[in-house]
């Protein structure tokens, strides 16, 4: 069928479609995120009869794949690696309740952290709740172990876990494409005398089946064609994920009688394949563990040196010769083969090239968040200089937005967790009861796992004022659809979800908006719900500039050398577009108009008048 060019995620997705997935759920998240997209964009150019949809969040995408599962179906579940904290409740009943069909859950972790709140590792997950997990090193075997994930899953009738992370996800590979794999047609929900119902007799029953299945997996996974064995001699090298590459690389180019004299371990399965470590193990005087994240490879070796008395030094996170967080590099790892192969010889000198830029996150230009925490910062400064409150603290949540927590904005002092915010603030506000308690929330994160929040808010009367920043998209992770829009992610009509219907039916009883772009509209829109006692919420709208496709967007510009120098509109709202001329006296404003969107909001803080053009 002959050879792509493949992102990780791509591959991912191609070798699901190949194993015959019928129902792929998930909530976007990166490194994640194009499995699902991919997905979607091949079957809209087949005749494929697939399931595709981005579910409100993760647990919810569980629970739909676990029904197609049980049905007899193969369902693909796709979500970051703290998305899998969503979807935990029912991942671990689920592997004692067992499927039908087969159901992977893709699990994407992100060493560094890039764009994530944890470095957790999921092998740990999976350890913890008994259920087997899938590593891949590289883009095509990725390809080949998804199938093979599904296939296990199959077998023994409980969920698997396949694990990338986000060097494989987004790096590419030339991956050799392969015929279909023979499909099976669902048979249908068959209700198997209760089978399907967990009470705690069935549990027990199962827990035991569950402790059979992980030696029978353990022993298979030693023969599995996904861990490696190849070498001989004293010193070993132990890898899995992307480390594995990486180390493979990095001694293809040291000396050969170093690395010939070397056993290497490829470990990519939970459970641990005992058998192929042992023989692993038979013989070393010393082993090199390489690995992100967690000792998981590294504890396994260790576990099975103290209960089969082999007199091997391990050495790796726990030992310090290896870093206990972030990403391996391949200058890194070929620095800690040196050491443990005691070559001395330096390593080329890395090329003299000038520093990278600083760039910090930023808002875009543009962005109506920028508007909406402007708006409500303004309507709070002027109500603490009239006496009407003392203080304000801003809750945030997970998105864009979280970049509001930056100079000079100053406007989100929490962030936890996916829909967090609505929460916290309450807490804050039980303890220090004279603060107006701000939480801010995206739309599509309200739809995750906000609404819970607002509930609890109303029924124990709290004193929160809550501000969806509702710009029409998912727009951290790639301008995804939510239930607020009215499109699901084939491209079909959705019905439209309304927040402000929502927040009514829940019993918020002080709802007002805004556009944010309006910036008097929306600061008068807070300003009037700071003295109102209660839950009320302010919804401000304005689209993503990603997703805005109005044609009639023109730059602001200064007019003039009417420019004063002040820079409140540099000082005040931090876009990106606006800057500070300091080879004139005084320091002009310069505004970028490759960058400018128009959104006007520079205007409001320019005393002299100087801006023109852009919204009215």
């Amino acid at each position: 069928m002959g050879k792509r060019l493949l992102m990780g995620n791509e591959a991912i997705a191609l070798g699901a479609l190949r194993s015959g997935v019928d129902v792929v759920t998930g909530y976007p998240g990166t490194p994640s995120t194009e499995i699902l997209e991919t997905i979607v964009k091949e079957i809209g150019s087949g005749d494929r009869k697939i399931h595709v949809e981005w579910s409100v969040n993760e647990k919810t995408a569980l629970e739909v794949a676990a029904g197609a599962a049980c049905a007899g179906g193969r369902a693909l579940v796709t979500m970051k690696q703290v998305g899998l904290n969503v979807a935990s409740d029912p991942l671990m009943s689920l592997n004692y309740l067992g499927v039908a069909g087969a159901l992977v859950v893709a699990a994407a972790d992100d060493p560094g952290p890039i764009s994530s709140q944890t470095e957790q590792d999921t092998r740990r997950f999976g350890a913890f709740a008994k259920i087997a997990v899938f590593d891949p090193a590289t883009p095509d075997e990725a390809y080949l172990m998804i199938a093979d994930a599904f296939a296990c899953s199959e077998k023994y009738h409980r969920p698997v876990i396949f694990r990338p992370t986000t060097r494989v996800c987004h790096s590419y590979a030339s991956v050799e494409m392969l015929d279909d794999l023979p499909r099976k047609t669902p048979l249908g929900f068959d209700k198997a005398g209760g089978r399907w119902v967990i009470f705690p007799s069935l549990a027990y029953r199962n827990h035991l089946q569950i402790e059979k299945d992980l030696i029978n997996m353990a022993d298979e996974f030693s023969t599995y064609k996904g861990n490696i064995l190849s070498g001989a001699g004293k010193l070993g090298i132990a890898a899995g994920g992307v480390s594995w590459a990486y180390t493979k690389e990095i001694l293809s180019g040291i000396s050969a009688e170093k690395h010939e004299q070397c056993k290497l371990f490829k470990a990519s399965t939970v459970p641990f394949p005992d058998k192929l470590a042992l023989e692993f193990l038979s013989g070393l005087d010393e082993v090199l563990v390489i690995e992100e994240l967690d000792p998981v490879i590294e504890n396994e070796l260790v576990r099975l040196c103290g209960l089969h008395h082999l007199p091997v030094k391990i050495r790796g996170k726990n030992s310090g010769d290896m870093p206990k967080a972030g990403e391996n590099s391949l200058a890194l790892i070929e620095k800690k083969l040196k050491e443990f192969f005691g070559d001395l010889t330096p390593s080329a000198p890395a090329p003299d090239l000038p520093p990278l830029p600083v760039r910090p996150p930023v808002l875009c230009a543009g962005c109506p968040h920028r508007n909406s925490f402007l708006a409500v910062k303004e309507a709070v400064g002027e109500a603490v200089r009239n006496g009407i409150i003392k203080k304000a603290v801003y809750s945030g949540d997970i998105g864009c937005y979280t970049l509001g927590n930056a100079q000079p904005l100053d406007m989100v002092d929490t962030c936890l967790c996916m829909g967090a915010g609505i929460t916290m603030a309450q807490g804050i506000n039980r303890i220090e009861n004279d603060t107006v308690n701000f939480a801010f929330i995206g739309d599509s994160t309200f739809f995750h796992t906000g609404i819970p929040g607002v509930i609890n808010a109303v029924y124990n009367h709290s004193r929160i004022i809550i501000v969806v920043l509702d710009n029409s998209t998912t727009a951290m992770t790639g301008n995804q659809v939510h239930p607020g829009i009215g499109k699901t992610v084939t491209g079909g009509a959705a019905e439209k979800i309304s927040i402000s219907a929502i927040l009514n039916a829940v019993g918020v009883r002080h709802i007002t908006g805004a556009d944010t772009f309006d910036f008097a509209a929306a600061k008068k829109a807070a300003a009037d719900l700071i003295p109102v006692d209660g839950v009320r919420a302010l919804i401000l709208k304005g689209p993503c500039i990603a997703v805005d496709k109005s044609t009639n967007k023109t730059p602001c510009e200064i007019i003039g050398d009417s420019c004063t120098g002040c820079g409140l509109c540099v000082k005040k709202t931090g876009c990106p577009a606006l800057s500070l001329e300091k080879n004139t006296r005084p320091s002009a404003a310069v505004i970028d108009p490759a960058l400018c969107t128009g959104c006007g909001l520079c205007k409001n803080f320019c005393a002299s008048g100087a801006i023109t053009g852009g919204r009215p």
